[in-house]
């Protein structure tokens, strides 16, 4: 089985979170083509997506969303 390379393969909204999820430049700019310019990652929010609780990165992007119009 092959590891998802965070640095190079392309990220989709169907991805999964695994153990080996790292918050790179391609990380970022999925994120920010799917959540606006605005997107940031803070430390909460960071401990949220590395909590080991199975998500995909559609998930992140939701949650980031939600956490966004509080």
């Amino acid at each position: 089985m092959n590891n998802f390379d965070w640095h190079s393969d392309q990220i989709t909204k169907s991805t999964p979170v695994d153990k080996g999820y790292r918050n790179t430049q391609n990380v970022r700019r999925f994120l920010k083509e799917v959540c606006g310019s605005n997107f940031r990652f803070d430390r909460k929010f960071m401990d949220w997506v590395k909590n080991g609780e199975p998500k995909t990165m559609g998930d992140v992007a939701s949650e980031w969303l939600r956490r966004e119009k509080v």
